[in-house]
């Protein structure tokens, strides 16, 4: 296959935007879809070289499947090598078990599923995944699998048939696609069939470039260009991918093997020096980028400026530089008699680092982390961890997938503890005084008011979307005829919306009482929604005695490391986030008999809010207790408890 310096050019001008667009640069809103200008390259080049080789009665699989080990495997292990220590070093328990699955996936080239089934691409955890980015390189490596075999077999028909089997098997792929973003956004993104087509579109390119050699034509080989380049700059992470969307850049990339022959000005401006030397260590650069963006987001307790993470772009450069020259060529050389330079020692290799990352990733999801070693107080005993669920006499017929019930004691006196994902704290430290029955209900994302439904949906669908969900629980509540009621949540956040490290998510949790009112729901309207219909879930409570139980300090400000590491906080964002409950508190104690009991004074003094007492941690996550900080807040509601009953 005769060399193309403009498809290296080609491909510094996908790995350069998608490591900017991952270090946060608005100007590279679009970067992403240097992946799909890969994806292109990718085809264009594989399909032209089992083309030559299989017409040329010279084609093997296990020599193709040794090329792209040589080719994927040396530097991908360097890296993940590279990540074992920073992890260990610097990431929380569950990230670490998480990492571990992705060494896993990674090794059995099936990352591209495991964070299908994890992740969404432009969510903001996924920015701490260290490869993550490893999705793309599963997707080529299925490719790589299945299309040699593929290939030899429909070229039994002829070059003509098998070119528009491929043209065909494309515009089904790419038909999937456009239904998939619609229907399932995240299976779209990662998996292979979605994506296929664009690897076929480069494969279609090399049937064109084989017949008729490579066209000189400026126009298109300019439009091309110009595709690519727009779709850098306007796209963004809103924009459907893949779709018909990607048909600029991929069509722009096509424009470009086809037309943009060495004599266009197109050709000579991606076939300079500093592009082709980019596009040299481009595949060293893409794996280094993504680990060094994701640890220093770890270390940092707050996301990293600009400045920080254009050096850090920078050094994936140079990082690229010392494993392109010293571990990517000396196996894609495999010069014969040097310990490269057989086939069986590529495949040893290749299973045995395989075997190995396997082995690691597994030890990593099962290992304590270095800071369990160190301080081992920090998780004895309390973690947050949902307790087993026993289902209440019938509670069957209204449950939904994410509420659950419980039964603690027995008693003629009867209390019910209903709330949100708030009661977690809860489940294991209940005691039930004696003679007294406590029956707990949880609705996950889910505040315990009837007559509201959640406005987005997004995870929480199945629970409390219409208005008979939370109406049904209110009911049984009221069947159980209790003595005393406790509404458990996370108040502020349906007054206020779900923001994380001071960012308003997509996911709002704002209330409405009305499935049409979506559009006009504001923090002000869910406010409103949820006072109103609050003292009416309190009036059908009666004559119970009822209690609203406040959360604890919503650390939303905080990144989860800060979170782990420190022993307390400042109070003044934590009163500032809940002022607006505590007017909702004062006006519901003036409005009905309804007692408050407030947790946030369990931990936070006037200066600050301690996240860790008697060496133990308080909170579980930014806003969740512990079981350990639940003890204390189980003690608040059993005196109240005793005291009323």
């Amino acid at each position: 296959m005769q060399y193309r310096r403009e498809i290296d050019g080609l491909r510094a001008l996908a790995v350069v935007p998608v490591i900017l667009f991952h270090a946060g640069f608005s100007l590279f809103s679009g970067g992403f879809i240097g992946v799909d200008v890969f994806f292109v390259i990718s085809g264009y080049l594989i399909t032209t070289i089992l083309i030559e080789d299989i017409a040329n009665n010279r084609f093997s699989i296990l020599r193709f499947y040794e090329r792209r080990a040589r080719r994927i495997l040396p530097a991908l292990f360097f890296v993940m090598l590279a990540c074992i220590p920073f992890a260990w070093a610097w990431m929380l328990p569950h990230e670490l078990t998480n990492f571990g699955r992705s060494m896993i996936a990674v090794s059995l080239f099936a990352s591209n599923i495991l964070f299908w089934r994890e992740s969404g691409y432009f969510a903001a955890e996924s920015e701490e995944m260290p490869l993550l980015h490893t999705w793309s390189l599963a997707v080529e490596e299925q490719y790589y699998v299945v299309f040699p075999i593929f290939l030899v077999f429909v070229w039994r028909f002829g070059r003509a048939p098998a070119f528009w089997i491929i043209v065909a098997m494309a515009v089904i792929s790419l038909t999937i696609s456009e239904w998939g973003w619609r229907n399932r956004p995240g299976a779209n993104f990662y998996l292979a069939p979605t994506r296929a087509w664009e690897l076929f579109a480069g494969s279609i390119s090399a049937f064109i470039v084989q017949k008729h050699g490579v066209r000189h034509n400026e126009l298109l080989a300019g439009a091309g260009l110009l595709a690519v380049l727009a779709s850098i700059f306007i796209y963004d992470s809103t924009t459907p991918f893949p779709s018909l969307y990607a048909l600029l850049p991929v069509g722009g990339v096509v424009l470009l093997v086809i037309y943009g022959g060495a004599e266009t000005l197109t050709a000579r401006f991606l076939g300079n020096r500093l592009f082709v030397g980019i596009g040299l260590i481009s595949y060293s650069a893409y794996l280094w980028h993504q680990p060094l963006f994701a640890f220093a987001r770890i270390k940092l307790w707050h996301a990293p400026g600009l400045p920080l993470m254009a050096g850090l772009s920078l050094l994936s450069l140079g990082l690229a530089v010392l494993s392109w020259r010293y571990v990517e060529r000396p196996f894609r050389r495999g010069a014969p008699g040097s310990m490269f330079g057989t086939q069986r020692v590529i495949f040893n290799i290749g299973a045995a680092g395989c075997i190995a990352f396997v082995a690691i990733g597994v030890t990593l999801t099962l290992a304590p982390t270095r800071a369990e070693m160190v301080r081992p107080e920090l998780f004895a005993r309390y973690q947050t961890n949902p307790a087993p669920v026993y289902e209440c006499e019938g509670f069957a017929a209204i449950r939904t997938p994410r509420a659950f019930c419980r039964v603690y004691g027995e008693g003629e006196k009867t209390a019910v503890i209903w709330g949100d994902s708030h009661t977690y704290s809860l489940w294991k430290v209940i005691t039930p005084p004696e003679g007294i029955r406590i029956i707990v209900i949880t609705h996950e994302g889910c505040p315990p008011v009837a007559g509201v439904v959640r406005v987005d949906g997004i995870g929480n669908a199945e629970n409390c979307h219409t208005l008979t969900a939370l109406q049904a629980y209110q009911d049984y509540v009221t069947s159980l005829q209790p003595d005393a009621v406790f509404l458990v949540g996370r108040w502020t956040l349906y007054m206020r919306g779900w923001v994380k490290q001071g960012i308003l998510q997509d996911a709002t949790h704002l209330l409405a009482d009305d499935k049409t009112a979506d559009a006009d729901v504001t923090p002000e309207t869910s406010s409103d929604v949820l006072r109103a219909k609050l003292e009416t879930t309190l009036q059908a409570l009666a004559p119970a005695a009822r209690f609203i139980i406040t959360p604890p300090a919503d650390l939303n400000f905080l990144d989860s490391h800060a979170l782990f590491y420190l022993d307390q906080v400042d109070s003044a964002p934590v009163m500032r986030w809940h002022a607006v409950e505590e007017q909702l508190m004062q006006d519901l104690q003036a409005a009905t008999d309804v007692k408050v009991l407030q947790t946030r004074p369990l931990f936070c003094a006037q200066d600050h809010c301690a996240l860790r007492r008697e060496g133990f941690r308080l909170y579980g996550d930014d806003n969740h207790l512990s079981d350990f900080g639940g003890v204390f807040q189980w003690k608040m509601i059993r005196d109240a408890l005793v005291e009323t009953l």
